[in-house]
């Protein structure tokens, strides 16, 4: 079990210290830092035993085999991989860094994808979810800032209505209070009574569906104004060889979700407009010369009008709930004549929000089980309790019938599930507050994949190393355990980790002072 750098008792960093000079005394200290370098900041590493074979990759043969048992401790150590910051920063500073090659390889190209999307109309856009319930906010009506991420900004009073009175439940209906950007008072509901929790957590759950359908009607869209422009169908082939007609233009995306304070989610999503090549379904080029910025602009705001979902009927709402965008949809134009929205900048805030989850409500823990529902799900507690436990509660099993009364053993058959509960996965996702989908996809066109670009720092590594190309490591491994051996050992690979990381770093900004020199000399 690993364990954070920060000493908060003293006979805890006693012992710390002392295994890590335990360590640091071994003769093969220096061969163990290279050996857990793989992992070496993670908070949970993955230990793992067995053999690794050198297999020849023409003819399969093995030409050599090496057992964990001949290495440090025993063991592999394999980084865990997990993209939330809260739960591991090292490898969440990995993802977010994959993360921030997916998204800006689709507004300029690199990386199998050509440079000529540069040249392709892009929106950000950012979509919402409706207001459940009045919640405390922070709105700065201009900002004079230089940094957003330091706002020292006079907000406008929260809810300032003088003739707001009260609530049906007694409690006020306004707020003039001018909230810190800190305040814990926001996102949470001027009255816990009024706020409609049920239909936030089956908005988290159901916006999954709201986004397709939502990108369809912005293609549709689009392929009515070339229908009206007169830009005719493209005759392309499936991958199953028959030729049909096709709207000249397609979207590609990539979007990110984001945790809003009061719990529910919005997407940012960047929309790129491409056309189709008819011999090549999978060639990225630029779209009619009638279709412009401005199209794609409308089309977005018409879908975000338009599409409307209605879930499935519950015992607790027999009709479903509507779930559709909320008011606020911002579409804003990549590298505009203002130049605040960049490829780089908007890049670097969706790699940011993908290593991100529920952390800005307050709450954070894996997934729920019945013995720890209790500890989080109260329908008489604060704003998260009541979410938490509204997920519990339209997430229970609702549709039984007793299908036999035969006794076995003494034991009556009892009833069973006949008709599962859509809304099941609500339980799953309780400690997502009722949302389940990833929180980065892309379209398939629309730029790398992470596979990739893990495969070629593998393959950068493997001849980092000098490995033979023509061979393999096939690995025969089983797992050992997770987390670290014991706090010293977490101390040293992370304090070695973390100074590696801070030369990469280093090294990047240096390069990139030598190219900004070079540029400006030449």
């Amino acid at each position: 079990m690993s364990a954070p750098l920060a000493l908060s008792r003293p006979g805890l960093a006693a012992g710390r210290f002392a295994e890590a000079l335990h360590r640091a005394a071994t003769p093969d200290y220096f061969g163990w830092l290279e050996h857990t370098a793989a992992a070496g900041g993670c908070t949970r590493p993955i230990r793992l035993t067995g053999v690794l074979a050198s297999v020849e990759a023409d003819t399969g043969r093995i030409i050599g085999e090496l057992h964990t048992d001949e290495l440090p401790d025993r063991t592999i150590c394999k980084a865990c991989g997990n993209r939330r910051a809260s739960q591991c920063p090292d490898c969440a500073w990995v993802y977010a860094g994959d993360a921030f090659q997916v998204v800006r390889t689709g507004l300029t190209g690199g990386k199998t994808v050509p440079a000529t999307v540069a040249r392709h109309p892009v929106v950000f856009a950012t979509f919402t979810a409706p207001s459940f319930g009045a919640v405390h906010h922070r709105h700065v009506a201009r900002h004079t800032c230089a940094a957003r991420q330091r706002c020292d900004c006079r907000p406008a009073p929260c809810h300032a209505r003088r003739d707001a009175g009260t609530c049906e439940h007694g409690r006020p209906a306004a707020c003039f209070a001018r909230h810190d950007a800190d305040d814990p008072q926001l996102g949470r509901p001027l009255c816990l009574d009024c706020y409609d929790h049920d239909h936030q957590v089956v908005w988290n759950f159901a916006s999954g569906e709201l986004w397709p359908r939502t990108k369809q009607a912005i293609e549709r869209q689009l392929a009515a104004r070339c229908h009206q422009r007169g830009i005719a169908h493209v005759q392309a082939v499936t991958d199953s060889g028959r030729v049909r007609r096709v709207p000249p233009v397609r979207v590609s995306h990539g979007k990110v979700a984001e945790m809003q304070r009061r719990g529910a989610v919005h997407f940012h999503v960047l929309l790129r407009l491409d056309g189709v090549d008819p011999n090549d379904r999978d060639a990225l080029v630029p779209p009619p010369a009638g279709i412009t910025v401005d199209d794609l602009d409308a089309a977005v705001h018409a879908a975000a009008r338009q599409i409307t979902v209605t879930t499935p009927p519950h015992p607790d709402r027999p009709d479903g709930w509507p779930v559709a965008w909320g008011e606020q949809v911002d579409v804003r134009r990549i590298g505009s004549s203002d130049g605040d929205v960049t490829d780089a900048k908007v890049a670097a805030y969706l790699a940011k929000y993908a290593t991100k989850a529920t952390e800005v409500t307050g709450h954070a823990s894996t997934r729920l089980t019945s013995d720890t529902i209790d500890a989080y799900a109260n329908p008489d507690g604060d704003h998260l309790a009541r979410l938490i436990d509204a997920c519990w509660r339209l997430g229970r099993p609702t549709a039984t019938r007793t299908i036999g009364s035969t006794e076995q053993g003494g034991v009556r058959q009892g009833s069973l599930d006949t008709t599962p509960n859509p809304y099941a996965g609500l339980r799953r996702w309780a400690h997502m507050l009722g949302f389940g989908g990833h929180f980065l996809t892309k379209a398939r066109r629309y730029s790398v994949t992470f596979g990739l670009l893990r495969d070629t720092r593998a393959t950068y590594r493997r001849a980092e190393d000098e490995d033979p190309a023509d061979t393999l490591t096939v690995g025969t491994l089983t797992f050992l355990g997770a987390g670290w051996r014991n706090d010293g050992d977490a101390l040293l690979a992370n304090t070695a980790a973390a100074r590696r990381r801070q030369a990469r770093r280093i090294g990047r900004e240096e390069l990139g002072h030598h190219t900004w020199l070079t540029g400006a000399a030449a």
